[in-house]
């Protein structure tokens, strides 16, 4: 009696070699080879980051406990002694209160006439393209452009201000060289320059309410202005408080404009606390007090955030 034969078909046999392999096995296998792409896809940006944030942020924090100096001079460590001249440095303390009195002076009409720009673009007026394009092409300007720019409008003699002020009969201002004014006048230089980029959030998040709500408002009998109190804020409460973080962080950092444009002064009335840093380390050549003074304000910013993060949670909450 004879037997069928024992060999499977060529594409059966191929079959049965694949299933040997264990399922955790290739599964395994083919989770490692993942996490090898991703780290190498990685890799780039890590370099960067370690080599240009982890890094000069280690560094610097053990600069601080040092009397490093450009001078060459290097007293080996001090442990928390810049740190305990930096909190009794008065000069420090006035440049730490020029910088808050600038973020709080410079965030609100950031905050808004980047609003009220928005609102009035979302409104329908014609040529929305030019509109955007007026309001936003400063922002892309260099901090020296701008600077200069007010600087010469600001001119106590040629400027278009008191030019302006002169026609309505009101005495000459010396914007960058009155202690009461030079701070004033930085941030308007400020809110011509920066305000476009609030307004093209605010713009972004208006366009993206529906319309129905307006439409069943409109229904109700509501007219612009409820609609805008009842509708629009509330919508944009998320936006808003991103606005203000954002514009807060940015305004504790400023520098380029009050330096290029008062260079602190007069009497130091407009020195910010990052200029004060820069002074410190690569004009008084002390790098290691620098450096203390750059985390205690490294310090301030990182509790400012986290108390308004902490704020914005408990009010969505």
């Amino acid at each position: 009696m004879s037997t069928a034969p024992t060999t499977a078909p060529a594409g059966k046999s191929t079959r049965s070699r694949r299933d040997d392999i264990p399922a955790p096995a290739a599964k395994s296998s083919r989770s490692r080879r993942d996490n090898i792409h991703g780290w190498a896809f990685s890799a780039p940006f890590l370099v960067f980051f370690l080599t240009f944030l982890v890094w000069p942020m280690i560094s610097g924090a053990v600069m601080s406990l040092t009397g490093k100096s450009l001078t060459g001079a290097n007293s080996g460590f001090i442990g928390l002694a810049n740190y305990t001249e930096a909190f009794a440095d008065q000069d420090m303390w006035r440049s730490l209160g020029n910088t808050l009195y600038f973020t709080l002076i410079s965030t609100v009409p950031l905050v808004v006439i980047a609003l009220a720009l928005a609102a009035l673009v979302n409104m329908g007026l014609p040529a929305q393209w030019l509109w955007r394009l007026s309001f936003f092409s400063p922002f892309l300007l260099a901090s020296t452009v701008v600077s200069l720019f007010f600087a010469w409008m600001y001119n106590p003699e040629l400027g278009l201000f008191n030019d302006l002020l002169a026609n309505l009969g009101i005495p000459p201002v010396a914007w960058l060289n009155d202690p009461s004014v030079a701070m004033w006048a930085v941030v308007i230089a400020t809110v011509w320059w920066t305000v476009g980029f609030n307004f093209l959030l605010y713009l972004a998040a208006l366009q993206n309410i529906p319309q129905q709500h307006y439409e069943a408002a409109s229904l109700d009998g509501a007219g612009g202005w409820r609609q805008f109190f009842s509708i629009s804020l509330p919508q944009l409460g998320p936006t808003t408080v991103m606005i203000v973080i954002l514009q807060i962080l940015a305004s504790l950092k400023v520098f380029d404009q009050i330096y290029q444009m008062t260079e602190g002064g007069p009497g130091g009335a407009t020195r910010s606390i990052v200029q004060y840093i820069f002074e410190a380390g690569f004009t008084g050549y002390r790098l290691g007090y620098s450096a203390a003074i750059s985390y205690i304000f490294f310090g301030l910013i990182l509790l400012i955030a986290l108390a308004q993060v902490f704020t914005a949670r408990k009010r969505s909450a």
